[in-house]
């Protein structure tokens, strides 16, 4: 959780110790609201992330932005997870050359992952689907410039990725505090969604399975 003012980050809240949203998400907003009120700071707009993500924690973020946003009036910005991922990459490292690719990973199950493949300026270069990592999945685009990997999916591709052209960077999360970029670009492009009707994007329906091994209760009579 963050606010931003002029381009610059006033407060923060981050919380990596697994999914807790149902707990910390409304404490969260909460002290982020009190902070802007107390230090007389318009809100102007509610941005979130909008996927591809976990499924409960998309719900949940995007339910608690869409309360705030309609009970103070305000614009609502869909930020794209995977181009989250991005804007630490493109503020902090300086090594990348100008013609490399950039493929953020979030992590789904086994070998699989969500993700895209963008150039320096964002502009994708294959839309967000789910992938199953072998060593030749991205190989389209590691045979054609550097390709930097990064986000929580990344490190079960590292030891199967192995082409030269493969670069990954560690610890890249989709932090609030890296969302002022491309919420400032999507309101300057009047890109804002629905209060009532967005929904975020999962990318895979929800699906409840049975467990395998199902507990069995006795009851003795």
């Amino acid at each position: 959780m963050a606010v931003s003012e002029d381009a610059h980050v006033i407060f923060e809240q981050t919380d990596t110790e697994g999914p807790n949203h149902a707990t910390k998400c409304a404490v969260f907003v909460d002290e982020a609201l009190s902070f802007a009120e107390s230090h007389a700071i318009p809100l102007d707009a509610v941005a979130v992330s909008q996927g591809p993500g976990s499924y409960t924690g998309l719900r949940i973020g995007v339910s608690m932005a869409k309360g705030v946003a309609y009970g103070r009036g305000v614009p609502l910005v869909a930020v794209p997870t995977l181009e989250l991922l991005c804007v630490p990459v493109l503020l902090y490292r300086e090594d990348i050359p100008d013609e490399a690719l950039f493929v953020p990973m979030i992590d789904a199950r086994r070998m699989e992952v969500y993700a895209a493949v963008y150039d320096r300026a964002l502009k994708p270069q294959r839309g967000v689907q789910a992938d199953i990592v072998d060593a030749d999945t991205y190989r389209e685009w590691l045979d054609r410039a550097p390709v930097y990997f990064f986000g929580d999916g990344s490190a079960k591709c590292e030891g199967v990725i192995k082409h030269p052209n493969a670069h990954f960077i560690d610890d890249i999360h989709p932090l609030a505090k890296h969302m002022y970029p491309l919420a400032a670009r999507a309101l300057s492009k009047n890109e804002t969604v629905d209060v009532a009707y967005f929904e975020p994007f999962y990318l895979k329906d929800f699906i409840a399975t049975k467990p395998k091994n199902p507990l069995t209760l006795n009851v003795e009579r």
